[in-house]
């Protein structure tokens, strides 16, 4: 993570030119540097990668550990200078996701954590909320979902909503207890969840598919 951010440093978030990939999805000179900094401090041998910015190399199906990055998620909120944008590490173990890392470069801040220790949020012990009930509830949505307007059907629930970028950033303060909840209606990829997913099971949350009873 600290080469990450030295990397980024070197960043102006609102003041960076992108570009647009084959499905017209934006990439800027951060999402490709962050990437190659990460594959070489992290992937060793007889370990996988899968991350948005490199070509999938199907060899990972074959392994047990699998690192699965995002270097860049909230990309239009990198563009535009929000701070709600970050850095997703996850590690896959036998395809259960068992430890990650999250870093907001433009809010210093610091997730990491893993099954079997718990999570730290800037070096300091954290939780999920234990709430049982949604009263009064915290719940981070999606900011295109919500402009869209997709989330006009919980306005009038017993709950804050408060809409916000970058999945794995929503799915980090979850695990932090900064929010109680968060869920997406759009699908997403597994670079923009397996680090944020296995942050909120290692700080006692959980986590499951629209549909799915829990267990």
């Amino acid at each position: 993570m600290d080469a990450a951010r030295t990397v980024f440093a070197r960043f102006t978030p609102g003041a960076i030119e992108s570009e647009y990939k084959a499905e017209h999805d934006p990439v800027t000179e951060a999402d490709r540097a962050v990437d190659a900094v990460l594959r070489q401090n992290l992937l060793r041998d007889g370990e996988g990668w899968l991350s948005e910015e490199t070509a999938d190399n199907p060899s990972r199906l074959d392994k047990e550990r699998v690192w699965i990055v995002e270097p860049l998620d909230g990309i239009h909120e990198f563009m535009t200078g929000l701070p709600e944008f970050c850095i997703s590490i996850g590690f896959v173990e036998k395809g259960v996701p068992v430890a990650g890392g999250i870093y907001n470069p433009a809010t210093k801040e610091t997730f990491v954590g893993a099954v079997d220790t718990g999570v730290l949020y800037n070096g300091r012990s954290a939780r999920s909320s234990q709430r049982t009930t949604l009263d009064g509830a915290l719940i981070l949505a999606s900011r295109s979902e919500v402009n869209r307007g997709e989330w006009k059907q919980f306005e009038n629930g017993p709950f804050k909503i408060q809409a916000m970028g970058s999945v794995a950033y929503k799915l980090a303060m979850v695990a932090a207890g900064l929010a109680d909840v968060t869920f997406t209606l759009t699908p997403k990829n597994e670079w923009d969840i397996v680090a944020g997913a296995a942050l909120v099971q290692s700080a006692g949350g959980f986590c499951q598919h629209a549909g799915e009873d829990r267990t």
